[in-house]
């Protein structure tokens, strides 16, 4: 990931490459499928937006998300969405991909602050 980003940049980042590992790690995964409505990658990143919102309800974030992004989106194919079985299975193969990546970026991130101090990272 670049440094220089905003932080909306970063999680779309982190959600596209996590959704793409997802898709490869499965040969035909069952989830995967084309909902013009409302996509996959689309509903990700309005759940999270949702948790980091400061909003008193799923009707008030939706407003919200339409004043600030522009983005109508009816109020039944919102809510349909969060009770659907294949959004469910999605998510938790979004969810592993997404935890390995973070994974990923912490060991690195690591490796880079422990060479300064070489007497933690010599093995006896």
């Amino acid at each position: 990931m670049l440094k220089d980003l905003p932080l909306s940049e970063h999680i779309h980042q982190h959600c596209n490459e996590s959704m793409e590992r997802a898709l490869l790690a499965e040969r035909h995964p069952l989830w995967a499928r084309s909902c013009p409505e409302l996509k996959d990658i689309d509903f990700i990143r309005l759940g999270l937006l949702r948790c980091i919102s400061v909003v008193d309800s799923g009707r008030h974030f939706l407003q919200t998300n339409e004043q600030i992004y522009g983005q109508l989106l009816p109020h039944s194919t919102y809510f349909k969405s969060l009770k659907s079985h294949r959004r469910t299975s999605m998510l938790e193969a979004f969810e592993q991909q997404s935890y390995h990546l973070h994974s990923e970026h912490c060991y690195r991130k690591a490796l880079i602050i422990l060479k300064h101090y070489r007497n933690l990272t010599n093995t006896p």
